[in-house]
């Protein structure tokens, strides 16, 4: 599959300058199409299959498509609804004590956050480092670290487009005793990823953004080292080794993390999202990403938030009245954000073309 041929299979890509990927991708209809064909097979064939089996089939498929992509073993992964649900669920399974320390950065997407907040109210304590620049501190990392219980960071800031030193950050931690936790949601689709380089501990991410699925086909990934760690609060059915006994024992891999009964037409619609990347090639993705982006980094002069060599699609900019200039953009037909550190941020990905980034160039 071309650039090109993708761009035709995504509508909102025909309608709109759609520069916004990092918020939702829009997905190709291939995905969509996976997705109902998999909601018919679950509820229209019901008389002709199993309810259970086709899900457990469709779910199966998923974890050893993402695994694929992750670079692990499908044992590893557990299919969750987003990231934030995966840091959420992560959060609620381990053991915590009073006293506890959580260290996370303040490049953190909520849903980095509100799981540790919570934790706040059982007497963990819950320290911010600030990271100038989107970049990590190497030095006050390190000492910030010591005698912490877990690490929480992004591999990309969705703030200002930086791509964090990860497999650095979780060799310091893991040195002072730390579990880590990476949001790796700006990373997936944008790039090749490889989760035992990075070697943390959990990666939780989700289908919805670069890699254009469906929105409730999250994924997270744990270490088979650290699984024992984990004791899932959140569970069901599918949580452990025996539903029907009288014991709690938990599943011995990744699945401890699943619950009950829930849609898996979602996950159809992520392994086609995934394999119809794989058709382009990651490599040849991030390739296409890269030179739009600094197509549109060389006409945003001075504006430019984000780095100027490249490191992601993502690209802050200053504007006057960021919500206002997302306004007027959208009564243009061009679909960007505005971001909470008072920029503008548009999202490249390779369905765009040098007429998108001209359109917002234009703009400005």
């Amino acid at each position: 599959m071309e650039f090109d041929e993708l761009r035709a299979d995504i509508p909102a890509a025909a309608s709109h300058v759609y520069l916004n990927t990092g918020a939702s991708g829009p997905s190709p209809r291939r995905v969509v199409e996976a997705v109902n064909d998999a909601q018919r097979r679950q509820e229209f064939d019901a008389g002709a299959t199993n309810h259970y089996e086709t899900a457990a089939e469709i779910r199966e498929t998923a974890r050893e498509t993402v695994a694929g992509y992750l670079g692990c073993s499908a044992d590893s992964i557990a299919l969750v609804e987003s990231t934030g649900d995966g840091i959420s669920r992560v959060a609620n399974a381990i053991e915590w004590s009073a006293g506890d320390r959580v260290v996370r950065t303040d490049l953190e997407h909520p849903s980095g956050v509100l799981p540790w907040r919570r934790r706040e109210e059982q007497g963990v304590d819950v320290d911010v480092l600030s990271c100038p620049d989107g970049r990590l501190p190497m030095d006050a990392y390190r000492e910030a670290v010591e005698d912490a219980a877990v690490v929480c960071l992004s591999s990309e800031s969705w703030l200002h487009g930086t791509r964090l030193a990860v497999e650095e950050a979780v060799d310091i931690a893991h040195a002072a005793g730390a579990l880590v936790v990476v949001d790796a949601v700006q990373t997936v689709g944008q790039h090749p990823v490889d989760v035992r380089e990075w070697g943390a501990d959990v990666v939780c991410a989700s289908g919805h953004k670069w890699l254009l699925g469906p929105w409730g086909a999250g994924f997270l990934y744990v270490d088979p080292d650290a699984l024992e760690t984990f004791r899932p609060r959140h569970i069901g059915y599918r949580s452990v080794t025996d539903p029907t006994g009288d014991g709690l024992e938990y599943a011995p891999d990744a699945t401890r993390f699943g619950v009950s009964t829930g849609a898996v037409a979602p996950y159809a619609g992520l392994v086609e999202a995934i394999e119809t990347f794989e058709e382009i090639g990651f490599d040849a993705i991030e390739a296409e990403i890269e030179r739009l982006t600094d197509r549109l980094k060389d006409r945003l002069g001075d504006r430019l938030v984000s780095p100027t060599d490249y490191e992601s699609g993502l690209v802050a900019f200053e504007v006057a009245e960021p919500a206002s200039f997302v306004e007027r953009a959208a009564d243009a037909g061009i679909v960007v954000r505005d971001l909470p550190n008072g920029a503008a941020r548009a999202s490249i990905h390779a369905f765009n073309t040098d007429d998108d980034i001209d359109a917002l160039a234009a703009l400005l």
